[in-house]
């Protein structure tokens, strides 16, 4: 009787672990032989497929755009344990620490995407795997932007905020709901990608200011002379931090009824030099000429060279017609990327050069800017004007500063690219585009490698994969910096209603102001 039962425990257990490991293998099908290929990749959402991926980087979650009833994903790569999550929503979450464990393993290996689905039939099937590249280079830790909302001429509130990279960690760094006006913030910039030489500009009521940021430190500065009777913009910080090249004028935003509703003009813009030393303002006639618009200022890591684009005035651009009205032929004006030598150790310059002009290449170019490293300039092209992000033709474009080579850049869309900004280490690109739905700016991210190539950009990863369907703001001005900024919002608020110190306007300026008038009223006809 003894041994009948216990050859029927025998066989108990091991029917029992047949079936359990049966079980096993139905719910691990990475497991099974019989699985078959799809034979295509999945659909992913946002598109982290094909990419170079900073080895600091928050998780890359994602949707499974593709139907199922489950899904199962592995991550893994040559070395360390792989990654396994298993979704009935096709929503993919990756844990943070498995996820930094995995890629700090493998700097420069790849990072495989297995992906498993199973049918309504209860059948699993898998995926192509989707292979993508961990660098070898970190990221900057944080991105500073701007969000406002997408009306274009009215806001209720926006600010600058800054985004941990490494997480989803956003703060602001400044928000007009602490300004009495509602003041529009905009122009921050940050010496050498870090935070300890900063500045952003409120503007429109009692709080118009210029907030200059050092070490900790924050004043108020003025820097409307007689020559630029408005603050300045588009800023450029020298890398010895005590000089900041701006933009000065007034630009002019106005409407189409077809096609993309917006657009800009520049008037009349010069750039000036404002020394932080002296609070002195400075230009030459060779950056703010009577004859011709200067904008987008951008300095060489060394110093030497000040970039910039520069186009005629608008005065050029007007035709009469049939009907003896004066038209102005807007979208004819191109700017030509220019540059001129300065030695700031005497505060002397050199002469004014054309690096690629407008009519060689057919485009109009802006936003001007030179790598870390010295290597690359990137500017964007459009078909005309100076604020790309309003036309569709606009791209991105590499010049290589040793060979004089440009190209366009492989990680475009058909769609509009615009402003932005290199990492500390010259090897990631941040930049805005509209590549999503034409209205909506977002910011992506690119490497670029030692040759000057750029990889398949990627959208700012958000914890929730579906984030950027319902968010209704959009995000301009990206800045990648090395630290947090370490002032607070009240701070900032507090100095920009402190009383601002006037800038001074230096004496040579002065000097050809007064020519300037005097020979324009002499060739005035007499009454």
């Amino acid at each position: 009787m003894n041994i009948h039962t216990n050859i029927k425990a025998a066989i108990f257990w091991s029917l029992y672990i047949l079936v359990l490991v049966l079980c096993t293998g139905c719910s691990k099908p990475e497991k099974r032989a019989d699985v078959q290929s799809l034979g295509k990749p999945a659909s992913l959402h946002p598109d982290y497929s094909g990419i170079v991926v900073p080895p600091n980087i928050a998780p890359l979650n994602f949707f499974i755009k593709d139907t199922g009833e489950e899904f199962i994903v592995l991550i893994h790569s040559k070395h360390g344990d792989p990654i396994r999550i298993h979704s009935v929503s096709g929503t993919i979450q990756i844990p943070m620490n498995s996820w930094k464990h995995l890629l700090a393993e493998n700097l420069g290996e790849q990072l495989i995407y297995n992906i498993f689905v199973k049918n309504q039939a209860g059948q699993w099937s898998r995926f192509d795997s989707v292979v993508n590249q961990i660098a070898n280079e970190n990221i900057d830790s944080y991105l500073a932007y701007r969000k406002i909302g997408p009306l274009f001429n009215q806001w209720k509130k926006m600010g600058i905020f800054e985004r941990s990279l490494e997480s989803y960690d956003e703060q602001p760094v400044m928000f007009n709901q602490l300004t009495t006006s509602q003041n529009c913030m905009n122009c921050h910039n940050f010496l050498q990608n870090k935070t300890d030489r900063w500045l952003m500009h409120t503007r429109f009521g009692p709080g118009t200011s210029m907030l200059l940021t050092i070490n900790g430190i924050v004043k108020k500065i003025d820097t409307r002379t007689l020559f630029n009777k408005g603050p300045g913009g588009y800023p450029a910080w020298h890398p010895s931090g005590e000089l900041i090249a701006f933009s000065v004028g007034p630009p002019l935003q106005f409407f189409h009824t077809t096609g993309e509703t917006r657009d800009e003009l520049d008037r009349s813009l010069d750039i000036i030099l404002y020394d932080i030393r002296t609070n002195t303002v400075t230009t030459i006639p060779q950056i703010s000429s009577k004859e011709r618009v200067e904008v987008w200022p951008a300095w060489t890591p060394d110093g030497r060279y000040l970039y910039f684009c520069s186009a005629p005035k608008v005065q050029t651009f007007y035709k009469k017609t049939k009907t003896g009205e004066d038209t102005l032929l807007y979208d004819k004006i191109q700017y030509d990327l220019m540059r001129i030598s300065y030695n700031h150790q005497n505060g002397t310059w050199g002469e004014l050069e054309t690096v690629v002009s407008s009519k060689e290449l057919g485009l109009s170019i802006a936003e001007p800017k030179v790598s870390p490293d010295g290597r690359f300039l990137v500017f964007t092209a459009s078909q005309y004007g100076s604020f790309p992000i309003f036309h569709s033709s606009a791209d991105l474009y590499l010049l290589n500063l040793t060979n004089g080579r440009r190209e366009k850049l492989a990680l475009n869309s058909d769609r509009a690219e615009g402003y932005h900004s290199w990492s500390s280490n010259s090897r990631w690109l941040a930049f805005s585009s509209k590549r999503d739905d034409t209205q909506f700016t977002r910011l992506y991210i690119s490497h670029i490698d030692l040759l000057g190539n750029a990889s398949k950009a990627f959208i700012l990863p958000q914890k929730d994969p579906l984030f950027y369907d319902s968010y209704l703001e959009i995000y301009n001005v990206p800045e990648l910096i090395k630290e947090p900024v370490r002032v607070s919002p009240q701070t900032l608020a507090t100095a920009a209603y402190s009383d601002a110190t006037p800038a001074k306007l230096d004496s040579l300026v002065i000097q050809r102001l007064s020519a300037e008038k005097t020979t324009s009223s002499q060739s005035e006809p007499s009454r």
